[in-house]
């Protein structure tokens, strides 16, 4: 059986998750980033354990191609990760996600699902702070796990990665 595979950046995006509340959406971007040779940050708090006996009950069985780190704070994340370039997404940008010029290597920064990024980060990383635009007033915003993806794939499209796709023979 053939499965499409592309090419992936030698810098790789970084994705950054500021204290994530829900284990699901954690799982579905940590599959993402093992999908994509991304690595993953999860910054502060977390709203579930990430040990190996809570993996391996959630049947993450691709845990081990994540490459995680776990920052205590943003600022820790900040010293430890020398990325080119924050970018925040927010629902409250004024500027869509489709106008960034994104760059391999940018760390890609979403904030929690119940209130998304403080506002004094979000205010701190302007103009680097765009959103996902919804077609209607009375949905606030997407899943994070939805946004990810979708900012993800248009950075690899942006920076040319998904233009080498090909079907190639899976492993399984």
């Amino acid at each position: 059986m053939k499965r499409l595979r592309f090419e992936s950046p030698s810098t790789p995006f970084h994705l950054v998750l500021v204290e994530p509340e829900i284990p699901q959406n954690t799982g579905n971007i940590a599959r993402l980033s093992a999908a994509t040779k991304s690595p993953l940050h999860l910054v502060g708090k977390l709203g579930f354990r990430i040990d190996e006996q809570a993996v391996r009950r959630a049947g993450l069985d691709y845990w081990h191609l994540v490459q995680l780190t776990h920052h205590a704070d943003f600022s820790e994340f900040r010293s430890a990760v020398a990325a080119p370039r924050l970018i925040c997404f927010s629902a409250k940008a004024e500027q869509s996600f489709v106008d960034c010029q994104f760059q391999p290597g940018d760390a890609l920064v979403f904030g929690k699902e119940s209130v998304g990024l403080a506002e004094e980060l979000v205010q701190g990383m302007q103009p680097h702070v765009y959103g996902i635009p919804t077609a209607i007033d009375s949905v606030r915003s997407l899943n994070v796990a939805n946004a990810v993806s979708i900012v993800l794939y248009e950075a690899l499209r942006q920076v040319g990665c998904l233009g080498n796709a090909r079907a190639v023979e899976a492993a399984r």
